[in-house]
């Protein structure tokens, strides 16, 4: 750490400011720690959208990349472009990351989904978290992984980028084991790395809302997801997305056939709104009334209004990882429509294993039991999640302590320490 009485600078990385709830999470998580264990520092983000980021949580912040004008349509004028605008353009933006970390203490990325490749294409993401990396280094800024998930990585120019960032970091640590079993997978050295939860855990307990309602039955949240694969790419074959919205729809109809009511959940503002209006359509021509049935509906703009929606809740069914693991934070039995192994391995870790679906394969009769199963075990589960929520915060404390107040590692050989916390 840089010596002085200055007040320590740090950057977040990550993917905010796009609307999606769970990232959000996390970054307001990771802001309530750092003014908790480094109350007098300088915080700033490099994000996806630094207006919004900057309006809503009042730091400076700054664009991952800035882009020039869109590019032109015929092959030869984008091969020139590229040659005499794209790498005089890339070069700039070197130099102006140089100017930006400059006097930066810590580069910290965060667990915002940016190590796997869902939805992420090498020559994006994967080389800024790189390319940044290396800078921070070069401008012996200290780089920190903390509580990130990894994997799966399919291209190998993501493999060799991602492995790259890690490799020059000072610290990293995983929120499960998967990541860095993963890792070990793909040759890369994740040995005495740590395994940490979530930073969401870690969000303050004080913003975690405590709510009832009044229905006589169980209130169902059931949340939503625009998929469509498992690389997240809209490549005009939809079959798997209409599957998913037809059995979801026939479970919410279920559902409200034996007098449930029914709370729609969203993680992303932008992205899910698709899977809200389809949704409706496949229910309204199943002759499903929105006016006359129990059915709530309220598009949620913030993380606040997440756990709000979750807190109103008795059971959730829901797809998103940040849905699901914000339900168990709140001690909500959950039953997860999985479309990714984080999700399965944190369904495991609550010890909720039995209590899945694979998204692309739901089996609506399974579903059924699996619901009935979680309802009648509720009352034993809400213990037991509340215990394991508990243990997951202070395990993450025990990690801000360390990274923020006894950074033991950073005069390690590898900036790491031996031991590892496998919670």
């Amino acid at each position: 750490m840089k010596t002085g009485t200055k007040r320590r600078k740090i950057v977040l990385f990550g993917v905010f400011g796009v609307g999606n709830l769970g990232n959000e999470c996390t970054l307001q998580a990771l802001l309530y720690n750092i003014q908790r264990y480094v109350p007098n520092a300088e915080v700033s983000c490099i994000c996806s959208d630094p207006e919004e980021t900057q309006f809503a949580y009042n730091i400076p912040a700054s664009l991952i990349k800035e882009m020039p004008l869109s590019p032109m349509n015929r092959p030869t004028l984008r091969l020139l472009r590229r040659i005499f605008v794209g790498i005089p353009m890339e070069v700039f933006r070197w130099f102006k990351a140089i100017g930006r970390l400059k006097d930066v203490d810590m580069l910290v990325m965060t667990g915002t989904g940016m190590l796997g490749d869902f939805g992420i294409l090498p020559l994006d993401l994967h080389y800024e978290i790189l390319k940044w990396s290396i800078i921070a280094k070069l401008c012996r800024c200290k780089v920190l992984f903390v509580s990130v998930g990894v994997g799966p990585i399919h291209h190998p120019l993501s493999k060799a980028f991602v492995k790259g960032a890690l490799a020059v970091a000072d610290y990293r640590s995983y929120r499960d084991r998967f990541s860095k079993d993963y890792l070990k997978g793909i040759a890369f050295d994740s040995e005495n790395d740590e395994v940490y939860p979530d930073l969401a855990y870690s969000f303050p307990r004080g913003a975690v809302p405590n709510l009832n309602h009044n229905h006589p039955k169980p209130v169902i949240g059931v949340g939503l997801m625009t998929y469509f694969n498992r690389r997240s790419v809209a490549d005009g074959d939809e079959t798997i997305y209409r599957c998913y919205i037809a059995k979801l729809g026939s479970f919410v109809s279920w559902l409200l056939e034996r007098k449930y009511t029914v709370r729609l959940l969203t993680g992303d503002v932008m992205y899910d709104q698709r899977a809200r209006y389809d949704l409706r359509t496949f229910l309204e021509g199943r002759g499903v009334s929105y006016e006359k049935e129990a059915i709530i509906d309220e598009p949620a703009a913030s993380v606040d209004d997440v756990l709000s929606q979750l807190a109103a809740t008795d059971l959730v069914v829901a797809s998103r990882f940040h849905n699901v693991l914000l339900a168990l934070m709140l001690c909500k039995p959950v039953l997860a429509i999985s479309y990714h192994q984080k999700v399965d391995g944190l369904m495991a870790d609550a010890g909720l294993q039995e209590f899945r679906q694979d998204i692309e394969s739901i089996d609506l009769e399974k579903m059924v039991h699996q619901f009935g199963t979680l309802e009648e075990n509720a009352n034993y589960l809400g213990p037991r999640l509340q215990q394991k929520a508990d243990a997951c915060r202070l395990a993450l404390d025990e990690q801000y302590d360390r990274i923020f107040n006894n950074p033991v590692w950073l005069n390690c050989p590898r900036g790491l320490t031996s031991a590892t916390n496998d919670n």
